[in-house]
């Protein structure tokens, strides 16, 4: 995407605008901190079986175009501009401190379900080892943390410490192809894949419960080549999903780039583009199954793990 940033009107959970803007930029995002007035929502819809997401910040400077929570974005700039700003709950480690000692025990927590947790920003903010923080001294969560950041790693004492005390951690790490020139498309603003393998294996090294989730799964150039590297995280628990087209939504300016690409790829043209990408997916998917420990599909592999 090309669009200058933007500075973003921020609105609070019931629509209302917040009066108090204050957008600064970092590298290319629009930054602004607002408060929230709770930090953990009741989960319903594809993550229904949790009982609360958790979602430190609003947007996301990743980007990916085919992102699903920027259709969450009641402006149309904002909308189209994904990627490019990004608001802060300022208060959202307060409002985890304010909880009750204790409440959060054996609750299902997933972090995050439309924002990513460690996405740049977090690492000079740091709200989300805030959040942490806290429930490694008060709860004992059942927390699944989803993300596509190498930062994560930055936080495996927190992990460790959660389930020293009781409570249970598992790290989903989001990897959807092993070709660079597919992910810089469709990830514009993400680290390698290559650099997420070796993140979410020294996860799994410091004894931390983790899961490759490949959703979407885009085009794969070497299938076999590709699971080898999956297997050599050490992960063992892996998750798999087509784009669903109809579904499926891309910001705007971006879907004909994107699939011309995959197309061209594939070698087909547009029209025959769906069916040669759903064999095509068919085809590693049953390479990854017969070559993975544990491989799940759609909404039942996102299932709760514990």
């Amino acid at each position: 995407m090309s669009a200058a940033p933007i500075q973003p009107a921020l609105f609070q959970e019931d629509g209302s605008k917040v009066v108090d803007e204050r957008p600064c930029l970092i590298g290319e995002t629009a930054l602004c901190y607002a408060p929230a007035r709770e930090i953990l929502t009741r989960a319903t819809g594809f993550m229904g079986e949790y009982d609360f997401t958790l979602n430190p910040y609003s947007g996301c400077s990743f980007g990916c175009t085919y992102c699903y929570a920027a259709f969450f974005s009641r402006d149309v700039k904002r909308r189209d501009s994904w990627g490019y700003w990004v608001d802060v709950k300022e208060n959202a480690v307060e409002l985890m401190a304010k909880r009750k000692a204790g409440s959060l025990d054996g609750k299902l927590i997933y972090m995050s379900s439309v924002t990513d947790p460690y996405q740049p920003v977090e690492r000079e903010i740091k709200l989300t080892r805030g959040i942490l923080e806290i429930m490694a001294e008060r709860h004992k969560p059942k927390l699944v943390v989803q993300t596509r950041s190498p930062t994560v790693t930055r936080d495996c004492d927190l992990f460790q410490k959660i389930e020293e005390q009781g409570g249970r951690v598992q790290v989903n790490m989001t990897v959807t192809t092993d070709d660079e020139d597919i992910r810089r498309t469709f990830e514009p603003f993400c680290p390698s894949n290559m650099v997420r393998l070796q993140a979410i294996g020294d996860v799994q090294r410091e004894g931390i419960d983790t899961c490759i989730t490949m959703t979407p799964l885009l085009m794969v150039t070497s299938p076999y080549a590709f699971a080898d590297a999956l297997n050599e995280t050490g992960v063992r628990k892996f998750i798999a999903q087509p784009f669903h087209f109809q579904r499926g939504k891309f910001l705007a300016g971006t879907r004909d780039k994107a699939f011309d690409l995959m197309a061209e790829k594939l070698g087909c043209d547009r029209e025959s583009f769906r069916e040669e990408y759903l064999e095509h997916y068919r085809m590693v998917f049953g390479v990854l199954r017969d070559m993975l420990p544990e491989l799940g599909e759609g909404k039942d592999g996102f299932s709760p793990p514990f």
